[in-house]
């Protein structure tokens, strides 16, 4: 038992004396500081977490920028196909119309100077062959063979 008295005396005096020269060491260096937090500097965490903001930001701006021009584009795919649900209302009351045997008549009358038989069609020289509304003076107000007869007789003339 002699020698582990001695033994667990060394052990002690060793502790003991580590202690000691570890106090001579912190005395040595001066008192201890804590140091306070820095105000106005940039944290480690606020850095992160500005980091993962900016990232965010960069990673989302391309999507919500395609998102916004679909959007637009949608709008304008609205718009035209409702101009075209017009048109084709527009056309089928055109339709509608030519279905009429009356319009028909009134347009061959009009527009190809049909008559019907038994009738005498009559064509004015200065175009008003419908004398219930005035008309323009002009080639496209004309029929097409008075058109023709008037080039034919400018090209005697010039010739």
């Amino acid at each position: 038992m002699g020698a582990d008295r001695d033994r667990f005396s060394t052990a002690t005096r060793l502790r003991a004396l580590g202690a000691q020269a570890a106090g001579r060491v912190y005395r040595a260096q001066g008192p201890v500081r804590i140091r306070a937090p820095r105000k106005g500097r940039l944290t480690g965490r606020a850095a992160l977490l500005a980091l993962v903001l900016c990232s965010l930001v960069v990673a989302l701006a391309y999507p919500t920028r395609q998102y916004v021009t679909q959007r637009s584009q949608i709008a304008d795919q609205r718009e035209q196909a409702e101009r075209a649900r017009a048109a084709v209302r527009q056309l089928s009351q055109e339709k509608a119309r030519w279905q009429d045997p009356a319009y028909v008549e009134r347009q061959a009358r009009e527009h190809l100077h049909f008559v019907r038989p038994g009738e005498t069609g009559y064509t004015m020289r200065d175009g008003t062959a419908d004398v219930s509304r005035p008309r323009e003076h002009g080639p496209a107000d004309r029929p097409w063979y008075e058109n023709l007869w008037d080039g034919l007789d400018r090209a005697d003339q010039a010739g």
